[in-house]
């Protein structure tokens, strides 16, 4: 039996409208948009989804969602991370010079050549640590995230420039006398016959899902995004929450730069140059919204397979890199275009029904 008002009658049922058929569409925006990039080139080239391009495809979505998973996380609480690109870079250099030209100890005359895992979680340790510094600036001295991590691309970028003197760390196979040899592994070895850039995804974005779903800093991170003032005031340390998120950012950042260093066994310091847009446009494209609270891991999973799927397509075409510059870049204003449209309609609803309440 349906439910009854004060007056005795029984509520009518809201129609399906115009507008909650364009808010299912906005909402599912990333799926369609995946299904329309596979159906456009798979028409246009036939080798498009090959075993083989499909494969190639898949290392290169793995980079780019690692990259926005991390890049989620700051989104949800209102900030952004423009230095993730950077942090690729010098993590990759640093990783490169560990292996190539060990640690340096010049007062006692000798070279640690640390072992392939110390390595990778030396550079980890290091990309966490310039996250922890962007919230740092952006907590304690209350500089925009935008500035920040502005300032942060660019000092990160010069570091893994100075890191070698702008030259590239080629060769990385190691010495098996100084047990550094296999790092080539992470970025070509397989388990399953599935490359482990794409489990490391898929473990990582497991991890992401569980925290945003499941634990206390998870509701914390969407208040924040929400309203920051409000999420304060109700008990939420604003503080280390911003410092967890951006850390996870910088982890994200250095586990990419690792996978790519790994597969190319070289290392350069222009490595990760203008991925921060990239990984921005998947999350906003997955239906994140720029001014947090809103999104999912799941969302940006699917954004990344868009614009994955989107560059390799261009690139089979024979699509001029300026062309594919131009693509990306209006993919990323219509995503924010149709963000805020879908904020908007969402508004409207709410106060439609808060009137038909009244």
């Amino acid at each position: 039996m349906g439910n009854i008002n004060t007056e005795g009658q029984i509520p009518k049922r809201r129609k399906f409208s115009r507008t909650d058929l364009m808010q299912f569409l906005l909402k599912g925006r990333a799926f369609i948009a995946l299904i329309l990039v596979i159906a456009v080139f798979s028409s246009m080239s036939p080798q498009f989804m090959s075993t083989g391009n499909i494969v190639i495809m898949s290392k290169h979505v793995a980079i780019n969602a690692l990259l926005a998973i991390g890049v989620t996380f700051v989104i949800l609480t209102g900030g952004i991370d423009l230095s993730v690109g950077s942090i690729v870079g010098l993590t990759a250099m640093i990783a490169g010079g560990l292996i190539n030209e060990g640690i340096i100890l010049p007062s006692l005359g000798i070279i640690i050549y640390p072992h392939t895992w110390m390595v990778i979680i030396i550079s980890l340790l290091i990309g966490t640590f310039m996250g922890t510094i962007n919230a740092w600036i952006i907590t304690r001295f209350n500089v925009a995230p935008f500035i920040a991590t502005l300032g942060m691309l660019y000092i990160a970028r010069g570091m893994a420039g100075l890191r070698n003197n702008g030259y590239t760390f080629p060769n990385l196979i190691g010495r098996p006398e100084y047990g550094n040899t296999g790092f080539g592994l992470l970025g070509t070895g397989e388990f399953l016959g599935i490359n482990y850039s794409i489990w490391i995804m898929i473990a990582i974005a497991i991890i992401a899902y569980f925290i945003t779903t499941r634990l206390p800093i998870g509701r914390h991170i969407y208040a924040i995004g929400g309203n920051e003032n409000t999420a304060e005031l109700s008990g939420v340390r604003v503080k280390r929450t911003k410092l967890f998120v951006y850390s996870i950012s910088g982890f994200c950042s250095a586990v990419v730069g690792l996978i790519i260093s790994s597969q190319l066994v070289a290392s350069h310091p222009l490595t990760g140059d203008t991925y921060e847009l990239t990984a921005i446009a998947a999350v906003v494209l997955g239906g994140t919204s720029l001014d947090g609270g809103r999104g999912s891991i799941g969302g940006t999973l699917i954004g990344a397979f868009v614009i994955g799927v989107l560059s390799d397509g261009l690139v089979m075409l024979g699509v001029s890199s300026f062309w594919q510059k131009v693509i990306k870049g209006a993919v990323i204003v219509l995503a924010v275009i149709i963000d805020q449209v879908q904020a908007r309609m969402q508004e409207r609803i709410a106060l439609q029904e808060q009137q038909e309440l009244q």
